[in-house]
């Protein structure tokens, strides 16, 4: 049962983990996942990203034991990460895990 204070239909995993990007029709670059789930993530980006953007992702664990994990994910929002000048926190939803 879900805790009342939590409303998300998957709990968040805390990770720091390199990852990098390629929007759609745009550019790619690196980033920094901070937290994962079931329907969605958190990264870290050097950029800011418009709303409903959607893109590929790879997030590269740093051990050989975990693969890496490709999702087509949608950006539900951006906003500067806090407290890193130049850092822009962008959270997506999971639209598709490829491979």
């Amino acid at each position: 049962m879900q805790d009342y204070n939590e409303k998300r239909n998957y709990p968040r995993m805390a990770i720091e983990c390199p990852a990098s990007f390629q929007i759609v029709g745009g550019e790619g670059g690196g980033a920094i996942v901070k937290n994962l789930s079931g329907g969605g993530l958190l990264m870290w980006i050097d950029r800011e990203i418009v709303a409903d953007s959607e893109m590929k992702i790879e997030i590269k664990p740093v051990n050989d034991i975990t693969p890496p994990m490709v999702a087509e994910v949608k950006v539900v929002r951006c906003m500067p990460a806090g407290g890193e000048k130049g850092s822009f926190a962008v959270a997506c939803q999971i639209k598709r895990l490829l491979g």
